[in-house]
């Protein structure tokens, strides 16, 4: 257990963040308490942030009150326990052993954060002897930080610079955010930044509920015969944001859940002329859907969708590996995603994503270079290598993972995938990020030249606006000339979406303002 002596709760989150990365399913106490590991203190003086290390018994570090001046670690030290130094009473046996300060506009927050986490990261790495890929940043959008610098004119060395003093992340990853934040630049140009807008569909069914994954999405089996009560509402909820968006350009459009082809071949097509009747779907840049699982994929289900002029499309294997589609309980062989595969093929898709994920449990190395290899043999024009993340609701969360499976090299399965794909020419055009990664790693798209997600790209860089309908969809309005970013969040339970319809529509108006 982690104690958190944090004086302004504004940056709890992002060091909370930070020490999880250094201690994966660490839990945390917010006051002194039994059974405390060690505790970590911010302290914000004028002019000043400082941060300190507490332990348990172990030698006392000279300390100050932050503000105060320093000419060397020793001055105005105040080596005495909690009693007198610690923003919160500690036992007289609870010790300062690390502590940083540095200088800081304390009324700019943003920099303010970044001053912390870098004084507690260096103090983390001194502590466990572990560097983290991505250095002291948490966030989930790195490629950003180096494409708003791209906009703004900055020369790729003045940004690489700017990336290892303010984050200390690795070359490699520095390198890695600015090639594919170059290449968004360029994807991006055709977007409407201006009145343009893209549109997420969410279809919140699946087959069944893979072990790994935590969003909220129900059996299929549970609503049968009752998808039009879902349907209904959705449909609502897509006349508003019609009438909203009209006359502006819809630039992308995202088919996802949940399984979208987990519905039947008449939902979907009902769904496509509801879209079509509703928007401008014939000169959008770009129709994905989501088929994802291969047990819901039908030769009827990719006619539907062949005939509404779908361009992209996913086919999920996850893994390549009947054993780890058995475990994780994807419920299809290997034989199946290839089948699909093809079926996909001859009627006509040259646009398919497949999915991959590097850590899945019970796999090595071995295991996750055959996926890549199978990938790459069938040749998708998209290839997303995830890395597997512990998230809050997973069933694999809930049960935990042994040792071996936390030992195991996760970063040199990313790697043979970055350089595998690469070598069959395949680019990386996207990145991002997600809570209790493996490793503290990455997501990242890969495509053949001209095949990329425009919205894949656009949701991770939030350039333009994306309007999200159905259960636990999640708008993005982008106001450019503003600066500002407003967001609205569906109620992910369906019977509530159901239920609530009229309400939600009427408090999305504020999106609008």
């Amino acid at each position: 257990m982690i104690g958190l002596l944090i004086q302004n709760n504004a940056y709890e989150q992002d060091i909370r963040e930070l020490l999880m990365s250094f201690y994966p399913g660490e839990v945390y106490a917010h006051e002194v308490k039994e059974g405390v590991d060690f505790y970590v203190e911010t302290r914000l003086g004028e002019g000043e942030a400082e941060v300190l290390i507490w332990d348990e018994e172990k030698e006392a570090l000279a300390v100050r009150a932050a503000g105060e001046p320093s000419d060397g670690p020793d001055s105005g030290a105040d080596t005495e326990s909690g009693h007198e130094a610690g923003i919160r009473l500690l036992p007289a046996n609870w010790n300062v052993t690390a502590r940083e300060h540095r200088p800081s506009d304390l009324l700019d927050h943003s920099a303010t954060k970044n001053v912390i986490k870098k004084m507690f990261y260096q103090m983390l790495v001194n502590r466990t002897g572990k560097e983290l890929p991505w250095g002291s940043l948490t966030g989930i959008r790195p490629t950003k930080i180096a494409l708003t610098r791209l906009y703004e004119g900055w020369q790729e060395e003045d940004i690489r610079a700017y990336m290892k003093d303010t984050y200390m992340a690795s070359d490699e990853k520095i390198d890695l955010s600015i090639d594919i934040a170059a290449r968004e630049k360029q994807l991006l140009k055709p977007l409407d930044y201006e009145r343009g807008y893209s549109l997420y569909v969410g279809i919140p069914f699946c087959p069944t509920t893979c072990l790994y994954c935590s969003f909220t999405s129900y059996p299929i089996s549970k609503w049968k015969g009752r998808t039009g009560l879902y349907l209904e509402a959705l449909f609502r909820e897509l006349e508003y944001t019609a009438g909203k968006m009209e006359g502006r350009p819809l630039d992308t459009i995202y088919f996802g859940g949940g399984t979208p082809t987990s519905l039947e071949a008449g939902d979907i097509d009902a769904i496509l002329c509801k879209l079509e009747q509703l928007f401008d779907t014939k000169n959008a840049l770009e129709f994905t859907v989501e088929a994802g699982r291969p047990d819901s994929i039908t030769e009827e289900k990719l006619q539907v969708l062949c005939a509404h002029g779908i361009t992209r499309i996913s086919i999920n294997p996850q893994t390549m590996n009947q054993k780890t589609l058995d475990l994780i309980g994807r419920r299809h062989t290997v034989e199946m995603v290839k089948e699909k595969f093809h079926m996909a093929r001859e009627l006509g898709f040259d646009n398919i994503n497949m999915d991959l994920i590097a850590g899945l449990p019970g796999e090595s190395e071995k295991e996750f270079r055959h996926s890549v290899d199978c990938a790459a043999e069938l040749r998708p024009e998209n290839i997303t290598v995830h890395t597997l993340a512990l998230k809050k609701g997973s069933v694999l969360k809930e049960r935990g993972m042994d040792k071996s499976d936390r030992e195991k090299s996760v970063a040199a399965m990313v790697d043979y995938a970055r350089n595998r794909l690469c070598s069959e020419g395949y680019k990386p055009y996207y990145l991002y990020r997600q809570k209790y990664m493996s490793e503290n790693l990455e997501n990242v798209g890969y495509c053949l030249d001209g095949k990329q997600g425009l919205y894949n790209i656009d949701i991770m860089e939030e350039t333009t606006s994306i309007l999200a309908c159905g259960s636990n969809a999640i708008s993005k309005r982008v106001v450019s000339s503003q600066n500002r970013i407003e967001r609205f969040a569906n109620p992910k339970d369906i019977p509530t979406y159901i239920d609530k319809i009229e309400r939600l529509v009427d408090g999305k108006e504020n999106l609008f303002l």
